[in-house]
């Protein structure tokens, strides 16, 4: 049991030659941690093909270059400047996606080192935790199904500045106009509200009332955007 928990190369006193039998176990190790991980992050989760086939290749990459780099601080210094550029060369993920890749690297990192226990351990620890967050909806809060984003479309003539306020006040507990847009050569506003409604199933009730005061023309409700990027 000792012995599951230590490095493979711990015999490698003399030489940094890694034999082909170790390079090839912790290859595949890490590629069958990639498909553990990616196996867990579909768990109740909304995801792409890209996204999940990178995560079960990139702690096979990390392994690999961390094997390779074997001490050498020079080279490890341009691997870290090689894996910077490619922040600038994709399109920025959510939180929870920048953090499984993390979770990726820290597995391939741990087997490039010859750990495999704790590789394996680390993956299924920190991956069974993600499917319990997952499952409880962690993080989610009650409130947040309250916080609406309301986007209303007004003729020109209509002063804007009060003529909601009533109908926001009576059906949210908070709300703010937080972007004024024309339209249409001038002749339309678009008013962004960012708002939180007091009851959930008086949401269409709200929406009669401002067409009323619209002129039926175009409202949109949706679920509010958040005004700080993800990491």
């Amino acid at each position: 049991m000792r012995n599951i928990f230590e490095s493979i190369f711990d015999s490698y006193v003399t030489t940094n030659t890694i034999e082909v039998k170790d390079f090839l176990i912790c290859l595949f190790a890490a590629l069958l941690v990639g498909l553990i991980l990616a196996f867990m992050y579909t768990y109740k989760k909304i995801y792409t093909k890209s996204f999940i086939f990178t995560l079960a290749l990139l702690p096979a990459v990390v392994c690999v270059v961390i094997m390779m780099v074997n001490g050498n601080v020079g080279a490890g210094v341009a691997v870290a400047g090689a894996f910077s550029l490619v922040r600038f060369r994709s399109a920025p993920g959510t939180a929870e996606e920048i953090g499984m890749i993390f979770l990726a690297m820290g597995a391939g990192l741990m087997l490039g080192m010859g750990y495999v226990g704790y590789a394996f351990l680390f993956t299924l620890v920190l991956g069974l935790v993600s499917m319990i967050y997952s499952a409880f909806d962690f993080g989610t809060g009650k409130k947040n199904a309250k916080r609406k984003t309301l986007r209303i479309t007004i003729p020109e003539d209509l002063d804007y500045t009060d003529v909601f306020s009533d109908v926001l006040s009576d059906f949210t507990s908070e709300w703010e106009l937080v972007n004024v847009k024309t339209t249409n050569m001038g002749s339309l506003f678009k008013l962004t509200y960012n708002l939180t409604l007091k009851d959930i199933g008086r949401e269409k009730e709200m929406i009669d009332l401002l067409r009323c005061r619209n002129g039926n023309l175009e409202i949109a409700m949706s679920r509010q955007e958040s005004l700080i990027a993800e990491l």
